[in-house]
């Protein structure tokens, strides 16, 4: 149960740094969200828990053919803000627009055969 709590804990506490920093400067707050630390953490997590690197390894490749649509929410939800589109109505349309994103990546790669 500590454990987990930890896992918890320093997972959030992430979020909340990365947030608190974005106030102070956009620059530094984006560099540290889209460096991976979550993945990196998910990954430490997973190992510690199995010691099977074979799903750290699924893991990490999963990520990086999931990260391309992911990038989805980042051209959207700027051109939206900038034409004054309410930030929650943004927010609610890039995520959309990123699962349909997920959803058709999924699909072509489960096409050429790629499993995730």
């Amino acid at each position: 149960m500590t454990y987990y709590l930890i896992k918890i804990i320093v997972t959030a506490a992430l979020i909340v740094a990365i947030s608190e920093i974005s106030k102070r400067s956009s620059f530094v707050g984006a560099l540290l969200a889209s460096f991976p630390l979550i993945s990196v953490f998910a990954m430490l997590w997973l190992y510690i828990d199995t010691k099977d690197i074979t799903k750290v390894s699924a893991l990490a490749t999963s990520v990086f053919w999931l990260v391309l649509p992911s990038l989805v929410l980042f051209i959207t939800l700027p051109l939206l803000l900038k034409h004054g589109h309410n930030f929650y109505v943004s927010i609610c349309i890039s995520i959309g627009v990123t699962v349909c994103c997920y959803w058709l990546m999924v699909t072509v790669l489960n096409h050429y055969g790629v499993k995730l």
